[in-house]
């Protein structure tokens, strides 16, 4: 399977997460702690897509001759925006706790999962310099995983 299809397909599975929350009217937490959560993975999606610029907006991962993007958010998590996806899922399904909220999050992490890899292989191959970047910065929790 290309990394290209497996990216399209973990995309689809993300946003087959997010639209099952959608209908069934689980976005938001309703827990003070748990919305504040999701408040704060908008946030740092609202600063990795200033820091990442304009530069993609594919459903394939799509790494651009732009050079790698190691500043805002990127300086502690290699995926900040992935990670705010995963985040704000996560506050909402363990705030309702249904069962259709938590296999919506389990969607959104298996394709988030799978975007990554497929992502950070085609990085490997344009940027000599992910390795190290990689080495330092943590995939989706800063300073932990």
């Amino acid at each position: 399977m290309s990394l290209r299809f497996q990216s399209v397909a973990a995309f689809a599975l993300m946003v087959a997460g997010l639209v099952w929350l959608l209908i069934r009217h689980e976005v938001f937490a309703r827990n003070s702690v748990a919305l504040a959560i999701q408040v704060l993975a908008i946030l740092l999606m609202i600063a990795a897509r200033l820091a990442f610029g304009m530069r993609s907006f594919h459903a394939a991962a799509n790494p651009t001759a732009d050079g790698l993007v190691t500043s805002g958010p990127y300086r502690w998590i290699r995926h900040p925006i992935y990670a705010a996806v995963l985040y704000f899922t996560w506050a909402t399904a363990l705030d309702h706790r249904t069962w259709e909220a938590i296999a919506a999050a389990v969607l959104v992490t298996i394709g988030a999962a799978a975007r990554m890899y497929a992502e950070e292989r085609l990085l490997v191959g344009m940027y000599p310099e992910y390795v190290d970047y990689s080495a330092r910065t943590a995939r989706v929790i800063p300073f932990v995983l």
